[in-house]
């Protein structure tokens, strides 16, 4: 029953994952738009969905959870992703090495900050909806 409950929710939450990762990536890119030689950063966010879909995450680079009895289950902590990062292309490179566009850095922020609350949003219906079907009436 727990297999097919993590089943059922796995895709969101890997969604909601790469969409915090990349969030991340975005906001190092706008926090870094006046160093000098900083190339900005992404990832396709469609392939590493689907190669997480496919591959799993993998729990190497997971913390092991420490047992304080016998009794408890071992665990593990999650694992980072190891995300393709590439570099992006600039449309007009700038003098000091830069290739931070504000301007896409900022779209692409205020898109994946939608997504990843649209995300949430079905991922909170899904649970309702898996909750509701396990009340008794």
């Amino acid at each position: 029953m727990i297999d097919q409950l993590e089943g059922a929710l796995r895709y969101n939450q890997e969604a909601l994952n790469l969409r915090a990762e990349r969030q991340k990536v975005l906001a190092s890119n706008i926090a870094n738009a006046d160093t000098p030689n900083y190339k900005a950063r992404d990832f396709d966010f469609a392939g590493e969905l689907s190669r997480v879909m496919q591959q799993g995450r993998g729990e190497n680079g997971g913390l092991a959870l420490s047992r304080t009895s016998s009794r408890h289950i071992p665990a593990h902590a999650p694992a980072t992703t190891s995300l393709d990062l590439g570099y992006r292309v600039p449309d007009q490179p700038s003098l000091d090495g830069n290739t931070v566009d504000m301007n896409r850095e900022r779209a692409a922020f205020a898109d994946n900050s939608v997504r990843y609350q649209a995300a949430l949003t079905f991922m909170k219906r899904q649970i309702q909806g898996l909750k509701s079907a396990m009340q008794p009436e």
